[in-house]
Order: structure tokens, then C-alpha cells, then sequence
């Protein structure tokens, strides 16, 4: 069997990525196998053999580990930009130009939002996945299409609700932000639901209902509750439930979002269907 070819630098780096691996700890391969207390043999066997030079990371590898300013720096910046955005689309245009988050940097496209700005009911979700990536719209993939079921479920549509993420770059693999991440981008979305203004704002599963409502409770304790969300400027009601991600592999907790849905449901002043 011939044996597959050894994959290419750039290959390399492109599995890396998408595994998670974001930065380089050092300039230099370490051996881990070698034995740090073994010294240099002193006996001449012959000609000095050339020396062999550690291969240093490829310059794309170091490109990724240095993808922005340092995270406090980055915190403060964002916090900057997003409190002088005067409306969603000078938002958009400078979440485009911001280079603090090295998401930027990995994902295929920015995910801003999808929806009505002047509707009453905002959902938000963690962070983008594959078809969003692609996209650039948030829940177009498996869950979005769950999402716009239970949207549906309450008598509206994409087209009467506003849907964004915490987090609008897809992390890579899908893995989970980090805490860092998460505060760098926490400024923009918090100007954003400030900007569309809803009645309602439903966060979808636990990572956004933590971030939003300062809340360290997990999402069985605080699904189907309300919340005070405050904008700085207004008092909005808030409300978690499941994420739709989540409902897929767990369809027994359906019921418990269905009932989620009623209570936004006569929130809104509207009569969800009879299940």
C-alpha cells in the first residue's frame, strides 16, 4: 500500500486551525523525547557532521498568534467603538474594521444579525456554526431551522423577530469561545439589543443567557423565568430558554421550551397555537 504523502505547511496549518490551535508558545520545535541531562559526546568519530537547524513555524502560524492587541486593550477598544455606533449599520461597519478578536481572523464571514431591526422580540444565541459561517446569517443551518418552528409556534416569523449572537464569528471547529472572546465581543452585541430596542429578549441556551443576564445559574434553573435586562437607557423584559442546538439532541425537553414559548407568547399580547 503506498503510504499517503506528508501533508503540506500549509495543510498542516489549516488542520491546526480547525482544531482550535490559535496561537504559537514558542519559536522553536522542543523535543520533548530527548534527555535533558544527557551531555554532548566529546570523542571525535570523524568530520563534524552539519549542524541541523530547528525548522521554525511557518509565517501563516505566526500570522495567526499575533491577531490582535492584548485582550484588556481589546476589551477597552471594543467597549469604545460599540458605545459610539449611533445605529445597526455603523455597528456592522465597525465590527467589520475591528481586528481585537482573533475569531476575526479564522472565520469565513462576519455574523451579524438576520430579521426585523423594528421588531418587539429579539433572540440571541451563542456563536455562529458551519452554515452560518458560510452564510453570514445567523441559524441557517439544522437549529435555524428549529429556531424559525418555534418562532412559528408563537404566530411570527424571521420577518417580525431580530436573531444575533453573542459571539458573530464562528469559532474554529465549532469549539467553545473563550472567556476572552466572549468579553471582547460582549460590547457589541450589548449595543446592539440597545440599538433594535425590543419588548422581549430571549437568550437561547446558557452561554448566552450567562453572558446577558449576569446570571451563574444553569439553563434548567433559569429557563422559563423573566428577567430585567437593563440597556442603560430601558428596562427590557428578558427571558431564557433551550437553544435549538440543544433541543436536537435532546427532544425530551421540548415540552419545556414549548412552554418557554407560551409565556412569550402572552408576553406579546399574542395566543400561541395549542400544541
Amino acid at each position: 500500500m503506498t503510504p499517503d504523502p506528508a501533508p503540506t505547511a500549509q495543510q498542516l496549518l489549516a488542520f491546526y486551525l480547525e482544531a482550535g490551535v490559535d496561537c504559537a508558545l514558542g519559536e522553536e520545535p522542543v523535543n520533548r523525547l530527548s534527555d535533558p541531562d544527557a551531555a554532548p559526546s566529546t570523542i571525535a568519530t570523524g568530520p563534524a557532521e552539519p549542524s541541523v537547524r530547528p525548522v521554525k513555524p511557518p509565517p501563516a502560524m505566526a500570522a495567526v498568534a499575533d491577531t490582535g492587541p492584548a485582550p484588556e486593550a481589546a476589551i477597552a477598544s471594543a467597549r469604545e467603538a460599540a458605545r459610539t455606533a449611533p445605529s445597526l449599520e455603523v455597528l456592522r461597519s465597525l465590527l467589520e474594521s475591528f481586528d481585537g478578536c482573533a475569531l476575526k481572523h479564522t472565520a469565513t464571514r462576519l455574523v451579524f444579525a438576520d430579521g426585523n431591526p423594528q421588531a418587539r422580540i429579539m433572540f440571541v444565541g451563542e456563536a455562529p456554526g458551519r452554515e452560518e459561517d458560510l452564510e453570514g446569517l445567523p441559524f441557517v443551518g439544522r437549529s435555524g431551522k428549529l429556531l424559525d418552528r418555534m418562532i412559528a409556534a408563537i404566530g411570527l416569523d424571521r420577518g417580525k423577530a431580530y436573531i444575533a449572537n453573542v459571539i458573530p464569528w464562528r469559532p474554529p471547529g465549532n469549539r467553545t469561545p473563550t472567556p476572552q472572546e466572549t468579553q471582547i465581543c460582549l460590547p457589541f452585541i450589548q449595543r446592539q439589543i440597545e440599538l433594535v430596542d425590543p419588548d422581549i429578549l430571549v437568550t437561547l441556551g446558557n452561554p448566552s443567557t450567562q453572558t446577558l443576564l449576569s446570571t451563574r445559574e444553569g439553563i434548567m434553573k433559569t429557563r422559563g423565568r423573566w428577567f430585567d435586562y437593563d440597556t442603560g437607557t430601558r428596562v427590557i423584559r428578558a427571558i431564557a430558554t433551550f437553544h435549538p442546538a440543544y433541543l436536537l439532541r435532546s427532544p425530551s425537553y421540548k415540552r419545556m421550551a414549548w412552554h418557554d414559548l407560551r409565556l412569550i407568547a402572552k408576553a406579546l399580547g399574542q395566543t400561541a397555537p395549542s400544541s
